[in-house]
């Protein structure tokens, strides 16, 4: 085995001399920095020596290489003993690692964008999204004539997620469906969103309105819901099978619309899925959303949507806004699962703390502090 020594401006340029000779065939021996003697001691210059080992074969091959005038190359070899051969070797992965970092030194953003991407990755944002929108970023700024400041690079960001999520349906709740199936595990605050929703249908829309619970597991569920169906007068049909479901749909045959609410299950098991879909008829004057509380993890959430994929679900309910500090999720859901965007709520006052969400709500919740 022989070695070569390769010494440029940046550490970057010498690996990639090393990869541009040796490909993958070098081992990385040394690494460090060094000086130029300057003048009088002064004005010393900073340089990158890297020292790596080839065997003969691959030496050979190669040596006949031409260097370029401003390549700073010395080409010093010595012939080491074969009891060094096996310490070469385990800095075969200090050499992997070294050339990873340099190249992700060499695709990182100017350092005016860190904030934002720092923002970005605080709220929880795919890391393929967050990448997307940076690169947007830094064609703008690579290609602007003049300086951009932070808060126009801000503003780029804030269009740049807006073409990502202008797809999507987001808010518009129009009500023009008769019957509102809301659906989602236990523990989300499934009521109290049902709650609200049909509070602003009473006091925005005008329509008279009625509900059906088949959440007949929990207690005081029905009692919860009695208490709010009382505060907007409106009717109140309990179920428990499909047949009395049929019968409360007649006894409702009066009201605009009908909510229904259905039971906080643990939706992991599909057999609970099928309960709900045996329960309820699913038709062309339907509308199910599912909701999911911020506070759970994606992967979680992502478990809990797929297994509602039975279900033709219209729009996606976030809750617990006010409990977390990312809301990232909302965006990465809607995206891997093409799914729109109804309402996120962010307390426990009905009908208060419930938001129809808006494109321009969602960008400015990501980029808030920003």
């Amino acid at each position: 085995m022989k070695m070569k020594k390769y010494t440029a401006s940046t550490m970057a340029e010498a690996m990639k001399k090393v990869q541009k000779d040796f490909g993958d065939e070098a081992i990385i021996i040394s690494s460090k920095p060094i000086y130029s003697k300057g003048f009088l001691g002064l004005f010393k210059k900073k340089y990158f020596e890297v020292v790596i080992g080839i065997e003969r074969t691959t030496m050979s091959s190669i040596e006949n290489i031409e260097l370029k005038s401003n390549d700073v190359i010395e080409k010093n070899s010595i012939t080491l003993q074969p009891t060094h051969v096996e310490e070469i070797r385990h800095e075969l992965v200090t050499l992997k690692d070294l050339i990873k970092k340099q190249q992700t030194a060499t695709t990182q953003y100017p350092v005016i964008f860190t904030s934002i991407i720092e923002q970005m990755e605080h709220q929880e944002l795919d890391k393929k999204l967050i990448t997307s929108i940076s690169d947007e970023l830094f064609d703008m700024y690579k290609n602007s004539r003049e300086e951009l400041t932070t808060q126009q690079l801000i503003r780029f960001a804030k269009m740049a997620l807006r073409q990502e999520l202008d797809q999507f349906s987001i808010g518009n709740q129009s009500f023009d469906k008769r019957f509102i199936n809301v659906v989602g595990p236990t523990g989300v605050g499934k009521t109290t969103t049902i709650a609200k929703m049909a509070a602003r249908a009473v006091l925005e829309k005008r329509k008279k309105i009625g509900f059906i619970t088949a959440d007949t597991y929990r207690i005081g569920a029905i009692e919860q819901l009695k208490t709010y169906a009382n505060l907007l007068q409106a009717p109140v049909e309990v179920v428990y099978s499909h047949e009395d479901y049929v019968k409360a749909i007649d006894n409702l045959k009066h009201c605009d619309l009908i909510f229904i609410d259905t039971a906080g299950r643990n939706y992991n098991e599909s057999k609970y899925i099928n309960d709900l879909v045996e329960l309820i008829d699913i038709n062309k004057e339907t509308e199910n959303y599912l909701v999911l509380a911020l506070t759970a993890k994606q992967r979680d959430l992502e478990v809990i949507i797929e297994q509602f994929e039975r279900l033709p679900i219209t729009k996606l309910i976030f809750t617990k806004l006010d409990e977390t500090n990312s809301i990232g999720p909302i965006v990465n859901l809607m995206i891997k699962y093409n799914k729109g965007l109804a309402y996120y709520t962010n307390g426990q006052e009905v009908p208060e703390d419930i938001v129809e969400a808006t494109l321009d709500k969602i960008v400015e919740l990501i980029f808030q502090g920003e």
